[in-house]
């Protein structure tokens, strides 16, 4: 799941702390005290465990980083407050923001803790995933055009020795791959909506279609430039990226029934 930034933790924990709400009990000892004021020890060690998210593991030299943050976010905050600063409509809307995304992020951990993804879940989602991507990839170009006429007078150019390239580049409507010739690169036949899919299955390298084919996006011109077996990763190489997305895939639906059961005006 989504891990804060070194910046993100402080600020966070700093913006907490300055609506008088903690992360967790405060321990006797402080980081620091400037002017008089106490930076606890347990704004620090949630900046450091937020921070592990990232692989920076404890350390020192980090702790020292950390400390050093927050004594200057402190002396600032200090000056904001003499100006009155934490006052105004602004900071009170951030605070409440920042307090919103806090309890928001505590949820999706707990969320995260109480609904594993099981092993045999991600091995479905795996062997699904694989059957979809068949047995090949393919070096694919296209030409897409909205009109089937404009599509035909394309197929019909390039048979009479027009360059595929060129023509893409001139009147293809895919900004994604007409300044490359209409290049799609390696990718499996899964990849692409069924009628794209189903047409380069059909195709042989070097070869191209002799009719346009229809999809949601308008009309293509394909030609396929290379195939070869497609190179399926193992399971436990890709395990990690499974259960990421089936956790995302299950608090979204979690989270569209909280929706269809709160009153929104």
């Amino acid at each position: 799941m989504k891990t804060m930034t070194l910046s993100t933790a402080i600020a966070l924990a700093f913006a907490l702390s300055f609506a008088g709400t903690t992360t967790c009990a405060q321990s006797a000892a402080a980081v620091a005290k400037v002017n008089g004021k106490e930076i606890p020890q347990s704004r620090a060690d949630f900046v450091i465990k937020a921070n592990g998210g990232q692989g920076q593991p404890d350390s020192p030299e980090l702790r020292t980083r950390v400390r050093e943050v927050l004594i200057r976010n402190e002396l600032l905050a200090q000056e904001a407050a003499k100006k009155g600063l934490d006052k105004t409509p602004d900071f009170l809307t951030q605070i409440e923001l920042n307090r919103q995304e806090a309890l928001v992020n505590a949820f999706i951990q707990d969320y995260v803790k109480n609904n594993p993804v099981t092993d045999e879940a991600v091995k479905a989602e795996y062997d699904r995933a694989k059957s979809q991507a068949g047995d090949m990839e393919y070096k694919a170009r296209h030409i897409l055009v909205k009109d089937e006429a404009e599509a035909k007078q394309i197929i019909a150019q390039i048979k009479k020795g027009g360059s595929f390239d060129k023509i893409a580049a001139q009147k293809s409507q895919d900004p994604g791959s007409k300044d490359k010739g209409g290049d799609l690169d390696w990718a499996p036949g899964g990849r692409y909506v069924p009628p794209f899919a189903e047409a380069l299955k059909k195709l042989k390298k070097g070869q191209m279609t002799d009719t346009p084919v229809q999809t949601q996006f308008g009309w293509h011109v394909i030609k396929v430039d290379d195939e070869r077996a497609m190179k399926i990763p193992p399971l436990e190489e890709v395990r990690p990226q499974i259960t990421q997305g089936l956790q995302r895939q299950a608090l979204e639906k979690y989270i569209a029934e909280l929706r269809t059961k709160a009153k929104i005006e």
